[in-house]
């Protein structure tokens, strides 16, 4: 089994591509699911405080705050507001290369966060569709493991 979340979509989707004998179900946790050829910009859509360098991007911890963390609890909140690092610019301009992943049967559950800005419904609804996978819905933020790990739990456990 493999469950990402948010860019994780992506790194999983790569992953289970090259290891097609070994995976058994995938879990879209709010993830990018993202179709060969397109990459990370032609679906995030970004606010004007992310911090842009010619090697990386990302939010400021303050946006972090207001915008990712904004429904946890405020420790865990500035926990998480910590480690929150800065993205390669590269996933985000680059197109994914899936030559074999969106052709291929998979078990999958994906998993959408009404609260969570992106990737957004229509991009998390896409992907269900694409796999035939199974759709959950929790109302929460893009970081349903922080916010809802036991409902995310039941969701991976498959219970």
């Amino acid at each position: 089994m493999l469950v990402g979340t948010s860019s994780g979509g992506m790194v999983m989707a790569c992953a289970a591509e090259q290891a097609r004998d070994r995976v058994g179900r995938l879990v879209f946790a709010d993830a990018l699911a993202l179709f060969d050829g397109e990459s990370i910009l032609d679906i995030v859509k970004r606010p004007t405080t992310a911090i842009e360098t010619p090697l990386a991007r990302g939010p400021t911890r303050q946006d972090a705050v207001a915008r990712l963390f904004a429904d946890l609890e405020p420790n865990l909140c500035d926990w998480a507001a910590d480690r929150v690092t800065l993205h390669p610019a590269a996933v985000y301009n680059r197109p994914v290369k899936l030559a074999r992943f969106w052709e291929q049967m998979w078990e999958a559950d994906v998993l959408y966060c009404r609260r969570a800005l992106n990737p957004g419904e229509a991009h998390i609804r896409r992907a269900a569709d694409k796999l035939k996978a199974r759709w959950h819905v929790i109302d929460t933020g893009h970081y349903p493991m922080l916010s809802t790990p036991d409902a995310l739990a039941t969701i991976i456990l498959g219970s």
